[in-house]
């Protein structure tokens, strides 16, 4: 794949309160809760890569043959992988179970069971030349132009708005919220922007997992809570403690992956509450995951978090604190 050697991440929105008002100005994406992927693809083939670097094109079987439906065409796109409930509507828990599977056998069983679909908001790179440097509604023009609808691809449209209408449709279809993008805004390579601004109706927080606290009852000698952190101030700071949203696979699962991972003291300054942190296996801030909760507490802890799952696709230094 010569002529799409170089990587190109992918450029980032910045979490808002509410969406702009100045809607002749704006255009208006559903959000998607899934992960974050760019598609490199050239004769034939296609390569799936995550948003930190990572290639997950084993994981996702199912999207191979969206090459084949642009010929020899070199051709970067940018979209989120979305699994759908038996509801038909976006849930992170049933991708959670796709993510990250390295054996192609086991990923080509799991696409049978609980296939994903990955929805298009971008093209990058076509015919030849990068697209990155023209305005957004000329590239939403282009991807629309290549009429990529599949049996596991989508190309869903975006709106001139009203947002307000497009953020109340999509809290009434069970979506995660809306993306506003400036109509004139270039794409900008890994880099958080203003031009584009997330909207979501329940909060959600990246956090980096630091500890673990053992749980109750026949838990008691294994994982039954997860210790979080998050940047502050450039950094990573003591953010509360979650302890539910939990199946006991996913205990057993986060216990492998974090005791390799332990060190005697807590990689975050103190003082740290005794109550939360009694007994605390500490470890090497190196998992990241999401929760969502109900809002921030003033001693910046988040109040009844919940956890929704891992996520692969992220590193440590890719979280932001979302207010």
């Amino acid at each position: 794949m010569t002529a799409l050697a170089e990587l190109v991440r992918p450029m980032l929105a910045t979490a808002a309160k509410v969406l702009p008002d100045d809607d002749e100005n704006w255009a208006f994406e559903f959000k998607w809760d899934g992960v974050r992927a760019v598609a490199y693809a050239e004769d034939g083939r296609i390569r799936l890569f995550s948003r930190n670097d990572l290639e997950a094109t084993v994981s996702y079987p199912e999207l191979g043959a969206l090459a084949e439906s642009l010929g020899r065409r070199p051709v970067i796109l940018d979209g989120e992988i979305v699994a759908f409930d038996e509801d038909n509507r976006p849930s992170f828990g049933v991708l959670q179970q796709r993510m990250h599977v390295a054996d192609a056998e086991r990923a080509r069983s799991l696409a049978r069971r609980l296939p994903v679909t990955y929805l298009l908001f971008d093209v990058l790179y076509l015919d030849g030349r990068s697209t990155t440097g023209l305005e957004y509604v000329r590239r939403r023009e282009l991807l629309d132009s290549l009429t990529l609808e599949g049996g596991r691809w989508h190309t869903p449209p975006w709106f001139s708005g009203p947002g307000h209408q497009v953020l109340a449709a999509a809290a009434e279809n069970g979506l995660e919220g809306v993306v506003a993008k400036r109509r004139q805004s270039r794409y900008r390579p890994g880099r958080r922007s203003g031009d584009w601004l997330k909207v979501k109706h329940a909060r959600t927080q990246e956090v980096v997992v630091i500890g673990w606290t053992s749980g109750q009852g026949r838990r008691q000698e294994t994982l039954g809570a997860l210790l979080l952190a998050v940047p502050r101030d450039g950094r990573l700071c003591y953010a509360g403690k979650v302890g539910t949203g939990f199946t006991d696979r996913m205990l057993d699962r986060l216990g492998e992956l974090l005791t390799p991972w332990q060190r005697p003291d807590p990689p975050v300054p103190g003082p740290l509450p005794r109550g939360q942190v009694g007994g605390a296996r500490w470890v090497e801030p190196k998992l990241v995951g999401e929760v969502s909760f109900g809002q921030w507490t003033g001693q910046g802890r988040l109040r009844h978090p919940v956890w929704r799952g891992l996520r692969p696709d992220k590193a440590p230094a890719d979280v932001v604190l979302e207010t």
